[in-house]
């Protein structure tokens, strides 16, 4: 009590933001988690769940941008236009599953704002013997509302995007091993919205 009638009585501020900042950092945190099992929830098939899930990790006029490796971007506005987005990009690809890794995750908080990236490493299954694999980094602006963060701005940062595929069965263990003969550089099917 002593200490904070002699902060006041000097005209300083008496903080409580440094014991906050951790729980507001784990919190923050969790977004990334949230977003993987939303885009998982899509890659099942499962669009609504999907949008569902999205909901609690955004704001409702959330900005949702995809930069790919070859330069082209794609922008929407909403989490229900980015869910219908990755729904056709993953059914025009013919994806029966995802598995969205999230890692490196860097936060910085200020007040009711926050900065995050976290790095993407990203399964998308063709089939039982191909897989494309997407490997980027996510740039986040998230605030804190009514008590709750969430993702307001978040830009995925594509580095490549690769199909990997089995070899056949008639090709030797030799060859499957040789330098890079299962493995083909593809791009993925995007639909660009006019």
């Amino acid at each position: 009590m002593l200490a904070v009638t002699f902060v006041l009585f000097i005209g300083g501020k008496f903080e409580l933001a440094s014991a906050a900042q951790p729980n507001a950092e784990f919190e923050i945190q969790k977004l990334t988690s949230c977003y993987a099992l939303g885009t998982d929830a899509i890659g099942r098939g499962n669009l609504q769940q999907g949008k569902n899930i999205y909901r609690d990790c955004f704001t409702q006029d959330a900005v949702l941008t995809a930069i790919f490796p070859d330069g082209a971007t794609q922008t929407n506005y909403g989490t229900d236009s980015w869910a219908d987005f990755v729904y056709s990009v993953f059914q025009g690809n013919g994806y029966t599953a995802t598995q969205h890794l999230m890692g490196t995750i860097n936060i910085s908080v200020e007040n009711n704002k926050a900065s995050m990236t976290s790095y993407l490493h990203a399964t998308h299954k063709r089939s039982e013997t191909s897989i494309d694999v997407a490997n980027g980094t996510y740039e986040d602006q998230v605030v804190n509302k009514n008590g709750r963060w969430k993702i307001r701005n978040r830009t995925l940062k594509l580095i490549d995007f690769l199909n990997l595929s089995s070899p056949t069965t008639a090709s030797s263990s030799t060859n499957a091993r040789s330098a890079n003969s299962s493995t083909t550089l593809v791009i993925p099917n995007i639909p660009r919205l006019k």
